[in-house]
């Protein structure tokens, strides 16, 4: 019997392993932002000699203003990458089996604490609080619980200068898909707006998913966001940074299903990307800057793949590392990493290293 009972689990061992390796992620991601003009050289030396060989298919370069538009010059930011630049990643890039997926924030992060983006600089009709004021010297919590401006979803001009440059962004990037953000969108349906005021804030958020969405259905293109305005912070208690508690939550069920979720923790490996997949949506977990949370959410989400019905394993993409420091930053701390301090491992180039080592692992069982 106990003869038995030992060929029993190894054979199951093997099937599982087996299974773990027929269900290996489609995407293996790195987020992080475009580089700077002078160090593209630099970067696509980093794709090449650590993107490509860490497994790394996908690229979300998060793009924003730091590009020299040409349908929208007012919008260009600081020392963009010209189209020739752009064009030369590209390559390079496709070289490599890299798909990159450019990001330009919609709706949220429409300033970073004192600082106003490009559009409502230029814009500045499109504020959803114009009353709040940017403090010169940025505290958190304060009075106006500002931590970033949105733009007005409801202004009746804002969507024809945004798209501008959503078509002219995934153009050079000839991108199948687009990254609008969307994450901790704290202002919505605000007092001091006259449009927002009083409106129910998940159909505001739904409605302008929708909208980006439909836009970018008629090019063939995918909207990718984050996914923390979709989840209740009360119920799961994940709180109002890696969840919602400002009522988008509900948003959740008036989305497209062809929208993918970005479903990033940072602190624990949640299992809320089973919330999306049983909604019907592509998924993909996103670690930052702890170690042991990234390999958790590899095993979790080939767990989920293993465990689930063919349709909905099919909604659990894969992971994608995500770095919110500049890219030369990223690649000056792969040659002369950190020192950590304190008793917790934290370190975001150890927390992508992490990442590839146990999609390497888990693509090797077979």
């Amino acid at each position: 019997m106990k003869r038995l009972t030992k060929i029993l689990f190894v054979l199951l061992s093997t099937v599982q392993l087996a299974t773990y390796a027929q269900e290996t992620f489609a995407v293996k991601g790195f987020c992080v932002a475009a580089p700077q003009p002078e160090s593209l050289d630099n970067f696509i030396d980093f794709a090449k000699n650590q993107l490509a060989p860490n497994g790394i298919n996908t690229l979300v370069l998060r793009v924003d203003y730091r590009y020299a538009y040409e349908s929208r010059p007012e919008l260009r930011g600081e020392n963009p990458l010209s189209k020739a630049q752009v064009k030369k990643l590209v390559n390079a890039c496709k070289s490599l089996g890299i798909e990159i997926i450019p990001q330009v924030n919609l709706l949220g992060h429409q300033s970073w604490h004192s600082k106003a983006t490009k559009l409502i600089e230029v814009y500045p009709e499109f504020d959803e609080t114009p009353n709040i004021q940017l403090p010169e010297k940025y505290e958190w919590p304060n009075d106006d619980g500002l931590y970033c401006k949105s733009y007005c979803p409801l202004h009746p001009d804002v969507h024809a200068v945004v798209f501008d440059l959503v078509d002219e962004i995934t153009e050079v990037f000839e991108a199948k898909a687009f990254h609008a953000g969307m994450d901790e969108v704290f202002y919505l349906a605000h007092e001091d707006c006259p449009r927002c005021n009083g409106h129910d804030p998940a159909v505001l958020f739904a409605n302008e998913v929708r909208k980006i969405n439909d836009h970018l259905q008629k090019q063939n293109k995918r909207l990718w966001i984050w996914g923390d305005r979709l989840i209740d912070g009360a119920e799961t208690g994940i709180g109002m940074w890696e969840a919602s508690m400002n009522n988008t939550a509900r948003a959740i069920d008036m989305i497209p299903k062809s929208v993918v979720i970005c479903d990033w923790h940072y602190e624990k490996a949640y299992p809320t990307p089973a919330l999306f997949a049983m909604k019907g949506f592509d998924v993909i977990a996103c670690p930052w800057r702890k170690p042991g949370v990234a390999q958790e959410q590899v095993r979790m989400m080939a767990d989920f793949k293993v465990n689930s019905t063919k349709k909905m394993a099919s909604h659990f993409l894969g992971t994608m590392h995500t770095y919110w420091s500049s890219a030369e930053r990223f690649m000056e701390e792969l040659k002369n990493p950190p020192k950590n301090e304190g008793e917790e491992h934290i370190s975001a180039v150890d927390t992508f290293k992490a990442m590839c080592k146990s999609i390497a692992k888990l693509e090797q069982s077979n």
